[in-house]
C-alpha cells in the first residue's frame, strides 16, 4: 500500500525542520569559535600594547630624557687641609 499524501507532506516537512535545524547549529557553533578567536587575539593584543607601554615608560624614566639629573651628594668628602 502506498503513503498517503499527508504523511508524505509531513515527512517532507519534518526534512526541511531537520534541514534547517542543523543549519542553525552550524552557524552557532562557527559563531562562538569565532567569538572565542576574537576574543584571544583581542587579549593578546591588550597584553601586547601593555608590556610595549611599560617598557617604554621604564625606559624613558631610567635612561631617557625623563632620567633626573644626578643631584651632588651631602656627604662629606676629605679636603686637603693645610698643615703648619
Amino acid at each position: 500500500m502506498a503513503p498517503s499524501k499527508n504523511q508524505e507532506r509531513e515527512a517532507r516537512e519534518a526534512r526541511e525542520r531537520l534541514r534547517k535545524y542543523n543549519a542553525r547549529q552550524g552557524v552557532h557553533a562557527h559563531q562562538v569559535a569565532r567569538r572565542r578567536r576574537d576574543n584571544i587575539l583581542g587579549l593578546a593584543g591588550l597584553l601586547v600594547v601593555a608590556a610595549l607601554a611599560t617598557g617604554t615608560q621604564l625606559y624613558y624614566f631610567t635612561a631617557g630624557p625623563g632620567m633626573p639629573k644626578p643631584a651632588p651628594s651631602s656627604s662629606p668628602s676629605p679636603t686637603a687641609t693645610p698643615t703648619p
